[in-house]
């Protein structure tokens, strides 16, 4: 719609990662600059991790470009909240290999010669995963030992882990020390600051062809990064709405009043959220409690300041028992098959005793 009205050969803000727009900013190059790293190095894990919508997703796409004219068998796997038991299933499925109904033995030896076919053609063999804060820990030390897989001193598989913030925590939990001594480089991603966020709005636009039309107003670059701040994915969110407004307005110049407009419906829609605002709803909900009696007592606003210190360590926390509750239910349906199949076979044994 926009894109007709200010003649553009394409949306330039389109939330769908694409390599085409990658932008070279200070953080994503320097993420780019670790995964070209790890692939010379052949050996380890690379973990790059940054907050919801800085572009982790689009750094795999760029990396699979580049890998594509390379002697690299590459796979991506985006994970769920993937259970140790299900995980080798996962990896074997994102390099097309048999998984359904192998046991963990076999799974990994399928992988290892898969690898070990591979290096012969002097091929390297590259995992990506993605949204690795989903993964229990107990799943992330199953990828170590594709880690083990090795000709001589060679390694045979690659991974790269990119994640959520939380992704830290889990790495930093007991009993990963061996994983953690495996990563050979690790790299956090921030978002854009105010000078990167208007190079990068233009980036776009350019890419699709824009010629001025629409003119930007100096104040409105810094109008959009006090809104997004610098989150890539809200500033495309928050300039398509822009460039959508100007369209239904017949503008040919964003000025500050557009920016206001279009924050101010942002703002009211059900599907807008800034960042950081969970620790805050908790504390609002919270906050409407009921007391239990003059003893444990506390009012929100003496509560407030630890509350809010600890709210998103409060919200991870509930997240890791979720992954663990999910967990032991799988333990606990694969207990109950066995426990039926022992039944069974003590049934079937007694009728055979009765024939005795």
């Amino acid at each position: 719609m926009y894109d007709d009205f200010y003649k553009l050969k394409g949306k330039p803000f389109q939330l769908t990662p694409d390599h085409k727009f990658f932008f070279n900013s200070k953080g994503h190059n320097r993420a780019m600059a670790y995964l070209r790293y790890g692939l010379e190095q052949g050996e380890g894990f690379i973990v790059i991790t940054g907050g919801i919508g800085t572009g982790k997703t689009t750094l795999v796409r760029n990396l699979f470009q580049e890998l594509s004219n390379k002697n690299v068998m590459a796979a991506q796997l985006v994970t769920t909240q993937v259970d140790p038991d299900d995980m080798l299933r996962m990896v074997c499925a994102s390099f097309g290999l048999a998984h359904e109904g192998l046991n963990k033995a076999t799974l990994l030896h399928n992988l290892e010669a898969i690898a070990r076919t591979r290096h012969t053609e002097g091929k390297q063999i590259l995992l990506v995963v993605d949204e690795a804060q989903n993964l229990p820990a107990r799943s992330v030390e199953e990828l170590r030992m594709l880690s083990n897989f090795q000709v001589g001193e060679k390694a045979l598989v690659q991974t790269f882990l990119l994640g959520q913030e939380e992704f830290k925590r889990t790495l930093q939990s007991p009993g990963m020390e061996q994983f953690r001594q495996r990563i050979i480089a690790s790299y956090h991603l921030e978002p854009l600051s105010g000078d990167e966020t208007e190079k990068y709005i233009k980036h776009r636009l350019q890419l699709v062809g824009w010629e001025d039309d629409p003119a930007f107003a100096d104040e409105v670059f810094q109008k959009i990064y006090d809104f997004t701040e610098g989150v890539p994915r809200r500033i495309n969110s928050m300039c398509d709405r822009l460039m959508l407004y100007g369209c239904l307005e017949e503008l040919h110049t964003m000025d500050e009043k557009a920016v206001d407009d279009v924050i101010e419906e942002l703002e009211q829609e059900v599907s807008y959220q800034k960042p950081g605002t969970q620790g805050q709803q908790l504390l609002a909900s919270v906050s409407q409690l009921p007391s239990r009696g003059t003893g444990a007592q506390m009012s929100a606003s003496n509560a407030a300041p630890e509350m809010m210190a600890n709210a998103d360590e409060f919200i991870y926390r509930i997240q890791e028992l979720e992954k663990e509750i999910s967990s032991l239910k799988k333990t606990m349906r694969n207990e109950q098959k066995l426990l039926r199949k022992a039944i069974l076979l003590q049934m079937d044994m007694d009728e055979f005793d009765d024939v005795e």
